[in-house]
């Protein structure tokens, strides 16, 4: 296993002491000239250069020179796996009509369904692998990767299969999540309460059945719900999760995108790991969710590829004292960036976060939205060795430059993923 010592940190951003809420959020634990030993595939020790080039004069070095190391990011929210795409229906949004005026008329989920259902283990895989390429260049180390264009139990089990494997290969990490309640298929068309009862009765049970022997060693999946209108009503989002959750599932929800149901709500009453998107969540459930530990998370790439106006009230929950997270969102339809570095970029201009609440928001906080809070998202002793070098001296630049990839080079598990043109290794 890898065993290095890297040093020449110009900012070293710990990002220590766990998840940050409320107006903590943006506390960067920052060294400066700083080192981080790594041993075994894990952080060692962490200090100043002189300290552990002293401590550890004859260790393998990479010479960070002078720039940026920071945790690997932790995307909280993604869909990236899928078959085909939607350029017309962009096209369609241009000219005037919504995502749900979209929907209705049998495109949006319901097309990538159509393609996804007709493609094989093989195409998904080969379409699939270069998305999560191509996220883990941006420095998503760990991502969260939710099913739901299969929406019947057969397409739903490949993709889930299909992610396991991906998991395997890596280099990055995978935290799987079942979305089976994305939307209504189109031959439960008028049925929701039929496709609610199915799901709950038949594919739950039988996916944490089948989750044991096919997924060795890993906990079992997060189970989401689309709680808005045209999709999953309350009542039924509410069935979903507490079926999963009595099954032993961890839960989140995609809440308040469009409309205030009451989906945050219930979410918190649940006790749901996170609950996702909440642009028309109201003042009284934003007061709720930050004295519960349901993590909140942005999504701000989401408005923007749909060329929405409104975001999430990320201040109020802040002001709250709330836990929040920014995720990416991948998905085929509202935003196919890979770019975790835009979202951030996007939380700076939209949801008015600092460059340092950002990179909180997208690291230990994103951690802590899919429960491996212990294990990445911050550089602390005991820790995977997660860590990115920015091709930046100042750790603003995240945020302030966007449309470029600032990631010189990924360190996943100790090992390090060349990303820039060179990089300087010395002993």
């Amino acid at each position: 296993m890898p065993r290095m010592l890297i040093h020449s940190a110009g900012q070293l951003l710990t990002l220590s002491g766990g998840p940050q809420r409320g107006r903590t959020l943006g506390s960067l634990g920052m060294i400066e000239d700083g080192a981080v030993l790594i041993r075994e595939g894990r952080i060692a020790a962490v200090g100043s250069d002189s300290e552990l080039r002293r401590a550890h004069p004859d260790e393998e070095g990479l010479n960070a020179g002078g720039r940026v190391v920071m945790p690997g990011f932790v995307d909280a929210h993604s869909h990236p796996i899928w078959a085909g795409d939607r350029a017309a229906e962009f096209e369609q949004r241009l000219q005037g009509k919504t995502y749900l005026e979209i929907l209705e008329g049998g495109g949006g989920i319901l097309s990538t369904v159509k393609a996804t259902r007709a493609a094989s283990m093989e195409e998904l895989l080969a379409q699939t692998r270069p998305r999560l390429q191509r996220m883990f260049n941006h420095g998503s180390t760990t991502i969260e990767a939710k099913t739901g264009y299969g929406l019947d139990f057969e397409t739903e089990l490949r993709l889930l299969q299909a992610l396991l494997q991906l998991d395997s290969e890596g280099p990055w990490d995978l935290a799987t999540t079942y979305l089976a309640a994305h939307a209504i298929p189109a031959e439960f068309e008028d049925r929701a309460g039929d496709y609610t009862d199915e799901l709950c009765e038949n594919w739950l049970p039988a996916l944490k059945e089948w989750w044991a022997p096919n997924a060795v060693d890993k906990a079992l999946p997060f189970v989401d719900v689309f709680c808005e209108t045209g999709a999953f009503d309350l009542a039924q989002s509410r069935q979903i999760l507490e079926t999963a959750k009595g099954l032993g599932f961890p839960v989140k929800i995609h809440s308040d995108e469009f409309d205030n149901l009451g989906g945050t709500r219930m979410a918190i009453e649940l006790g749901a790991v996170s609950a996702d998107h909440l642009i028309s969540t109201s003042t009284d459930e934003i007061a709720e969710l930050a004295a519960s530990d349901t993590v909140a998370v942005a999504l701000p790439a989401t408005p923007f590829g749909l060329a929405e106006a409104h975001n999430m009230p990320a201040k109020a929950i802040l002001d709250a004292d709330g836990l929040l997270a920014v995720g990416g969102d991948l998905n085929p339809g509202t935003a196919w960036c890979e770019n975790l570095q835009l979202a951030l970029a996007l939380a700076c201009r939209t949801l008015k976060l600092t460059p340092a609440q950002a990179i909180a928001a997208t690291t230990i906080n994103g951690a802590a939205a899919i429960q491996r809070q212990n294990e990445v998202g911050s550089i602390e002793v005991g820790k995977q060795a997660d860590l990115l070098i920015l091709d930046a001296n100042d750790y603003r630049h995240l945020g302030y430059r966007f449309g470029i990839n600032l990631v010189h080079t990924v360190i996943k598990k100790g090992t390090p993923h060349p990303v820039a043109a060179s990089l300087h290794v010395s002993t």
